[in-house]
């Protein structure tokens, strides 16, 4: 098992300026981390005409490599549930841009969205989502055999309200049946859609080639300051209408001893990115987050 902390978890502190996305990297390093994933939503890996900038990514390797910390993974939003045909074709060419930056930075697998996350509350039903199964399947698969031809594994991630939930992504996974297509388990994410983060855990941690580790607050009536899908530090709702706001890893209500027993009893020896989300200082919150998953592992 190798543990480490997505670049998301401080965003805030790359965006503010008071890190470079390279000095970032080697405080992760710092922290005692084992690997790192990039999420370019503080930074950008494409150049100008949204090609990958090869110089500064070999700049991102380099410095990894220098820092002794391992890339893990690199998470891009994505939306396979374009319905305009031209939309959709324009969506699936810049993912595999994307792909190309992975396969640049020498990663083992990339995770893409298959729905981006605000899409409306009103459209995450059942319905919705049989009616997109068939184009979600062919955008992923047709990515994957991209990712293929260059040794890259691509990931969906139960992530947001619509491509979340255990059944619908091994739906997905099941349906586009490529060996270098998987699961990217957030531990986390599964209470956006009201299912229990533990049970999730067990069933689907042995399906998992990537794994994010999150915790959160978990209210039942509305605690104030509470937003649509706002899940940088403030409230916001599930699915089923509870109350939920990023924390400190172990200092939520999720069960993390729970949830990485299962992880551990799986067998998964793969990398483990901390996702923190809330409002405590970012490098604080995700130093405290590190040692604390680093103590319950052990102790499970």
């Amino acid at each position: 098992m190798q543990l480490g902390l997505s670049s998301y978890s401080i965003d805030p502190v790359i965006e503010s300026g008071a890190l470079s996305l390279l000095e970032a990297i080697d405080w992760i390093a710092e922290q005692g981390a084992d690997c790192v994933e990039l999420v370019p939503f503080a930074f950008t890996l494409m150049n100008d005409k949204d090609e990958p900038d090869v110089e500064k990514i070999k700049g991102v390797v380099r410095r990894a490599n220098d820092a002794g910390i391992k890339l893990a993974n690199y998470s891009i939003l994505a939306d396979l549930c374009k319905e305009d045909p031209e939309e959709y074709r324009a969506e699936v060419a810049r993912i595999k841009r994307h792909v190309d930056v992975a396969c640049e930075l020498g990663v083992p697998v990339m995770r893409h969205d298959v729905c981006a996350f605000r899409r409306p509350r009103g459209e995450n039903g059942l319905a919705y989502f049989d009616r997109l199964l068939g184009q979600i399947v062919d955008g992923a698969g047709d990515i994957a055999d991209y990712a293929a031809a260059r040794g890259l594994t691509t990931l969906i991630e139960n992530h947001g309200f619509f491509a979340n939930g255990c059944d619908r992504v091994e739906r997905i996974i099941d349906a586009v049946d490529r060996p270098n297509y998987g699961l990217l388990l957030d531990t986390g994410n599964i209470i956006c859609v009201d299912e229990d983060p533990s049970a999730a855990a067990l069933r689907l941690a042995g399906r998992a080639k990537m794994i994010h580790l999150k915790d959160f607050y978990i209210r039942k009536r509305d605690p104030g300051d509470t937003t649509l899908f706002d899940c940088g530090g403030h409230w916001f709702k599930s699915m089923g209408g509870k109350f939920l706001r990023g924390s400190i890893l172990a200092q939520g209500d999720l069960d993390i001893w729970e949830i990485l027993g299962a992880i551990k009893a799986s067998g998964y020896d793969g990398a483990i990115a901390i996702e923190f989300e809330g409002f405590e200082d970012p490098q604080y919150a995700s130093r405290v987050s590190l040692d604390n998953a680093r103590r319950i592992w052990e102790e499970v």
